[in-house]
């Protein structure tokens, strides 16, 4: 590391201790809050990755943020009725608390401060309203949370968790206090929200398989009276978490004062680690996650080429997962390139490409995949992802192998994901383009049950 990056980052680190003095848990306390981050529907604790390295790299201390995994991610369809798979509101709200007893034990501190994306503000709401959170929470920022419904419609799915018209989200938004505020009271409340980019919060139900037909939702359907509700313009609904933009709202939200940067500082030493899950199983509706272990995948991971994807000798680290899911410690080199190569019996064998580190992290969660029987009359499949975000066009600059990415369209950005099916099996470098960032990879013969991710970390 150079001479001007060390002063560049003990100027940083200076200047975010200070501004962190007015985040002590109690008078003359030294530490920040503890946080805890929730992730949403289907979802991970890796999408907070970036959000957790940029409040790092304004002098939070790492033991004090902790973003969880919840269990069954997925939501049931009827919140009243067992899912395989998926969990109730109140499973969700419980494992939560659990999560939160665990943080406070393990800091000390009296109060946590809660940040959610999407279904994790309905675990967080439901967990002060009607759960033992009372006490236990400072702030609460929701992130894309459908406050008021992805629908709001009695007559459809009456039980589900995120009908608007329905007993679960009516009884949270019931009025509360003199003022008639739909939040809990004695809680810091702020949500954040797009202005119109939000694919859960759209008039029409086109996102939610239900084209042409009135959700009764609009763009504010996250906003709640009673909390500071703060429009983002562009954004979609995981930027309302886990962009920069997103980030230097929840500072400022928590320590009265904005970030001292929203870049995020390099690390000299690197250290990853994370879990590995699978799928319970693929419904008519797609598939079931599960950030449950993934007993006996195995993981190696390889340097590569930056120019070319191509393996620069032999794995720098190999695992067989146990009963802990975990796959590292790995310390990695904060300038390499990596290739995940994910593999369990029953699953396709996973390559994925990433940019490189510069921080560390205990949560670089891997899922193994599985050929769909859609895709394989393919020679070789490339899925170029952004878990922190969608792809929106015109909005961002994308490309797949040198072209326009397959299935992305034009409008709300709503798609997280490009296929791209290829007829030629001979292993080549193909590059995916996100704005300024790019991952290079290499293509894997479907014939022997491998495919390719490109995964994008921005």
């Amino acid at each position: 590391m150079s001479l001007t990056l060390n002063r560049r980052t003990l100027l940083i680190g200076a200047a975010a201790s200070a501004a962190l003095g007015a985040c002590a848990t109690g008078p003359g306390a030294a530490s920040p809050p503890p946080i805890v981050f929730v992730h949403g529907n289907g979802d991970t604790a890796a999408l907070w990755t970036t959000t957790l390295w940029r409040f790092e790299s304004n002098g939070w201390p790492r033991e004090r943020l902790r973003a969880i995994d919840i269990p069954y991610p997925l939501a049931r369809d009827d919140d009243t009725k067992p899912q395989a798979g998926r969990s109730s509101t109140a499973e969700n709200m419980a494992y939560l608390s659990t999560e939160v007893d665990k943080v406070l034990l393990a800091t000390g501190a009296r109060q946590v401060v809660l940040i959610a994306n999407s279904r994790g503000g309905n675990a967080v709401r439901n967990y002060l309203q009607n759960g033992s959170g009372a006490g236990k929470v400072s702030h609460a920022i929701l992130c894309g949370t459908p406050n008021h419904g992805v629908y709001a419609d009695p007559k459809r799915a009456p039980n589900g968790e995120f009908n608007g018209a329905g007993a679960f989200l009516t009884g949270l938004n019931a009025p509360k206090g003199p003022n008639g505020d739909e939040v809990t009271p004695d809680v810091k409340w702020m949500t954040i929200r797009s202005d119109n980019n939000d694919k859960f919060a759209q008039p029409d139900g086109v996102w939610i398989g239900a084209k042409g037909v009135p959700t009764h939702v609009t763009a504010e359907g996250p906003a709640l009276k009673g909390a500071e509700n703060v429009v983002i313009a562009g954004i979609d609904h995981r930027e309302t978490a886990y962009s920069a933009k997103a980030f230097e709202q929840m500072f400022r939200f928590i320590t009265g004062k904005p970030p001292v940067s929203l870049a995020i500082t390099p690390e000299t030493r690197v250290v990853l680690d994370g879990q590995v899950s699978g799928y319970l199983g693929y419904a008519p509706q797609g598939v079931v996650p599960t950030n449950l272990p993934l007993v006996g995948a195995t993981l190696e991971i390889y340097a590569t080429n930056p120019a070319t994807g191509e393996r620069l000798g032999g794995p720098a680290h190999r695992k067989t997962v146990g009963a802990d899911g975990h796959w590292g410690p790995f310390d990695a080199d904060p300038q390499a390139r990596y290739e995940f190569v994910l593999a369990a019996p029953g699953y396709a064998t996973t390559h994925i490409y990433r940019s490189p580190f510069p921080r560390s992290s205990a949560v670089v969660n891997l899922r193994v995949e599985k050929i769909l029987d859609t895709d394989k009359d393919a020679a070789a499949v490339v899925i170029m992802t952004r878990p922190r975000g969608y792809f929106g066009l015109p909005r961002d600059q994308i490309s797949l192998d040198g072209k326009a990415p397959p299935g992305v369209p034009q409008g709300v950005a709503g798609v997280a994901a490009s296929k791209l099916k290829l007829t030629d099996g001979a292993s080549r470098t193909v590059v995916g383009v996100f704005n300024d960032e790019r991952v290079i990879g290499r293509t894997w013969p479907v014939a022997n049950n491998e495919l390719s991710y490109l995964e994008l970390m921005y």
